[in-house]
């Protein structure tokens, strides 16, 4: 399936899982229906299963929106005191759309508790309280992570949420980071686990590649990471820069803000230090994990960025914020620059890499391989310093369930083709001519909103058309309109 086929499935309102490859463009498209929504005055939560996937999309973890915290299960009474806090009842009240990326880290005891928390919150016995529920992911990815002591978690499809969604699945086939074949048969070998010797053997050799620019170094613990940057810093002989993040808005949210992003609370730059950006400006030419060097600083003090193609960039504070109801609730601002001689695996799912050094000699979860791999965009930017043999695995279950989600994908598509017959045709041209002598007045955001929210909350086209002050006939042209009925 492609973006394009996939956009027009959310916007006929059903619940999704959108999935495909690392470099498919997932989050890409969540942003292109983000503003599709927001364009229609539709209110959405925007949530990942990490604070560093959530800034990517100017959101905060689900954890965080939904108040479960760490909960991975909670009683009756629980529940009820979640929903108790304001602020969190009147969220869920008002949000028509709920998004959630990298689902592969979420665990599905902890979306069985969302669907609760939502439903009672929302005093609707449906799915989630009713609402759009938009899930986006690839298991091949990091998985939960349990913590000491505990069993393995559940995987998020093996809930009884993910089944009562009845979920439409759009898995993206187009390739937008990787264009070098040989990259893209390594990582298909691992996805499909038909990693042989010839794979174990190019990944060896990549261990001498001559790469053109300073690759970052990327480790599976933190400690290695923090080890390497700081020693690096210390060894410029210049004066040390220092930028604190400023924060602003309810204290709770902007603090999982702060948490989630992937520039630090005190930025230390010197003349000389590698970094890399963490936030998209293709107007100034840099994305999420373009590197770089500090050439200097401006008359002002802010950092001078030496890119790889021989440009320069200032790197400016930018804002990271999360709306509720049309409105900031609250906002971080901070240069979009971190240390970058080394980061983490975890941290580096979602960046593009031009150059990096991987050492997986000490991976502990299956997918940590796939994800630093993928990073980059062809095998010239690639040296693997190491590898222990889970680096190169995948669960067998997974490879199983990802050949379903396949087929299910077609089943979408395949529905979605169909309702581009004759018969359609004539059904938009009679109810555009229902609209025409209906419309009266123009929709305004706030009366949509009401129409989506009362529609999918099970009213009627008689209740609706007496609420809103409108004809039955143009209630159903409007709704046929929003993709909400065929």
């Amino acid at each position: 399936m492609i973006q394009e086929e996939a956009l027009k499935i959310l916007k006929k309102g059903h619940n999704v899982f959108l999935t495909g490859a690392a470099g498919s463009g997932k989050t890409y498209l969540l942003n292109a229906y983000i503003q599709f929504l927001k364009s229609r005055g539709i209110n959405i939560g925007i949530t990942a299963s990490t604070g560093i996937a959530a800034t990517h999309m100017e959101g905060i973890t689900i954890h965080s929106w939904a108040g479960i915290g760490i909960l991975q299960t909670a009683t009756n009474q629980q529940i009820e005191e979640i929903v108790g806090k304001k602020r969190i009842a009147k969220r869920m009240q008002k949000t028509q759309t709920l998004i959630i990326d990298e689902i592969s880290m979420l665990d599905g005891d902890r979306l069985d508790l969302l669907e609760k928390v939502t439903r009672l919150a929302r005093g609707s016995w449906k799915p989630f309280g009713g609402l759009q529920v938009v899930l986006c992911g690839d298991f091949f990815q990091l998985p939960p992570v349990a913590r000491t002591g505990e069993p393995p978690p559940k995987l998020i499809y093996e809930s009884a949420a993910w089944r009562s969604l009845d979920l439409r699945v759009c898995y993206l086939h187009e390739q937008y980071r990787q264009g070098d074949q040989e990259l893209l048969q390594i990582l298909n070998a691992i996805r499909t686990a038909t990693v042989d010797e010839s794979v174990v053997k190019r990944l060896q050799q990549s261990r001498s590649t001559q790469l053109v620019i300073d690759p970052v170094r990327l480790y599976s613990h933190n400690p290695a990471v923090d080890l390497e940057n700081e020693r690096e810093l210390a060894n410029l002989p210049d004066q040390e820069h220092e930028y604190m993040m400023q924060t602003r808005g309810v204290p709770v949210i902007a603090e999982a803000l702060k948490k989630g992003c992937l520039a630090p609370e005190k930025l230390l730059l010197k003349k000389d230090a590698a970094v890399m950006f963490v936030k998209n400006n293709f107007e100034k030419g840099y994305v999420n994990g373009t590197l770089g060097t500090v050439a200097g600083f401006n008359e002002v003090g802010l950092p001078v960025i030496s890119l790889p193609n021989g440009k320069t960039v200032i790197a400016e504070p930018t804002t990271w914020g999360v709306e509720e109801n049309g409105k900031m609730a609250a906002q971080i601002e901070q240069i979009p620059l971190r240390l970058a001689w080394a980061i983490t695996v975890h941290k580096s799912q979602g960046m593009t890499l031009d150059a990096a050094q991987v050492d997986l000699s000490r991976c502990f979860v299956r997918g940590m391989g796939y994800v630093a791999l993928s990073r980059i965009r062809s095998m010239e930017g690639l040296r693997v310093m190491g590898f222990n043999n889970l680096a190169l695995e995948v669960s067998q279950e997974t490879a199983v369930f990802d050949q379903e989600l396949k087929e299910r994908s077609e089943e979408a598509l395949e529905e979605l083709k169909s309702e581009n017959d004759d018969k359609l045709k004539v059904r938009n041209k009679t109810l555009e001519t229902i609209e025409k002598k209906t419309a009266g007045k123009r929709w305004t955001p706030e009366e949509e909103a009401k129409l989506i929210l009362g529609f999918r909350d099970g009213k009627s086209i008689d209740t609706l058309a007496e609420v809103l002050g409108r004809e039955k006939g143009g209630i159903k042209a409007r709704l046929r309109k929003l993709g909400l009925t065929k």
